[in-house]
């Protein structure tokens, strides 16, 4: 039997949005039970009030909260890590692992409608640097945590579509393949052809839930009850049904060794609406 960890990795500050913590708990609960070590990361009080540190929200606070996942990694010293999280970010350290672990033969399939490849010169929120990081590109203090980074040859974006001018210019000028939700649908093989094309033996898998078409799978971002229709106009929103991004991975299932599953941004909306009235109800609210 492998060595493998499950990571619970509630990781909010990322993307400075506390309801990851819980989303990240209900995805823990909803996951079938393991016989592997399953670890929970110790995460920033969600009672913080962070503020931007040269040009990173909440910098030395979420750099703590990688270092824990970090440490929870090299003492079990993995051969396949699931994580289920949390923001974005809960992939840096576990896909550095697994870089470390497998060298040329890693590659990255990114499942996301975003690239996730700013930098802070672009945006505050970390949670959208991590794949540049993984790549060696970006702030210091994240891609110093990933000592063997993955060339742009052996990362592939799925799901992606209508990146902004900076995100299509960083995929442009690093030559990474892409494949979009309407090549998806029509039943794509880019990615088999891309793990024989680079000879990739072993696979981490980051499975960005915003991917999800949000009429359909409503426990995303874009699909928050409180929010202005128009809050979000501008920004791409996932394309994909549940069956597409389940044949997204299976397809890569055939084709390599999978190492490596982030699951992120699961948000809830409803069980947390719920939750927070339960607690204001008789006989239930505290005392």
């Amino acid at each position: 039997m492998s060595n493998d960890l499950r990571l619970i990795f509630p990781l909010w500050l990322g993307g400075n949005l506390r309801e990851y913590h819980f989303g990240a708990q209900m995805l823990a609960w909803l996951a079938p039970e393991t016989a592997s070590p399953v670890e929970h990361v110790p995460v920033t009080p969600l009672d913080e009030q962070p503020g931007i540190e040269e040009g990173i929200l909440g910098r030395s606070k979420l750099m703590q909260d990688l270092d824990n996942a970090s440490a929870i990694i090299r003492k079990h010293q993995p051969e396949r890590i699931t994580v289920l999280g949390g923001d974005c970010l809960i992939d840096l350290e576990p896909f550095a692992w697994l870089s470390e672990r497998y060298g040329d033969g890693l590659g990255i399939l990114w499942i996301d409608t975003h690239p996730d490849v700013m930098t802070p010169a672009q945006y505050a929120n970390a949670h959208a640097h991590v794949l540049g990081a993984l790549m060696g590109n970006g702030d210091s203090d994240l891609t110093r945590r990933v000592p063997r980074p993955v060339p742009a040859s052996r990362v592939m974006i799925a799901g992606l579509h209508s990146p902004n001018a900076c995100e299509a210019d960083f995929i442009r000028t690093k030559g990474i393949r892409t494949v979009s939700p309407e090549a998806i649908r029509a039943g794509s093989q880019d990615i088999t052809d891309w793990i024989a094309a680079e000879k990739i033996t072993h696979l981490a898998i980051h499975f960005d839930l915003d991917v999800l078409d949000f009429h359909q799978f409503r426990a995303v971002m874009f699909a928050r009850p409180d929010d202005a229709p128009e809050k979000w106009d501008g920004v791409a929103k996932g394309k994909l049904t549940l069956a597409e991004a389940a044949a997204v991975i299976a397809q890569a299932d055939g084709a390599a060794d999978v190492v490596g599953l982030g699951i992120a941004e699961h948000l809830p909306w409803d069980a947390i609406n719920l939750k927070n009235l339960l607690a204001t109800l008789p006989l239930l609210r505290k005392a």
